[in-house]
């Protein structure tokens, strides 16, 4: 006896968008057997469980994180200038040793 595929039965089968991904992970979240489930969905037990690692470290990256404020402004602040600042730099450090002719700790005097 052969089993017809309905409308349904494909739908559950091919690429899952990241709504399918989570729901089904929240669906072994929930306590549902990873074996049955994969047979359900037709997925691996292996996919399954890399979709659940993912969804929980993207869970508590999104936890670890604070809200922006005032202070990353200013940090973006300085560091943009601290990088002008070494940018303006380079040429003052060339043009030194080009001066200096090659020579460390050269002064300005000759001697006689």
């Amino acid at each position: 006896m052969t089993k017809h595929r309905t409308q349904t039965d494909s739908q559950d089968r091919g690429r899952f968008s990241a709504r399918r991904k989570a729901e089904a992970v929240v669906r072994l979240l929930r306590g549902e057997d990873l074996d049955t489930l994969s047979r359900e969905l037709g997925v691996t037990a292996a996919t399954l469980s890399s979709w659940r690692d993912g969804f929980l470290d993207g869970g508590t990256a999104a936890l670890e994180g604070r809200p922006a404020d005032d202070r990353d402004q200013l940090i973006a602040r300085l560091q943009a200038e601290g990088g002008q600042l070494t940018m303006d730099r380079q040429p003052l450090g060339m043009r030194c040793r080009h001066l200096e002719g090659g020579r460390p700790f050269a002064s300005g005097r000759r001697s006689t």
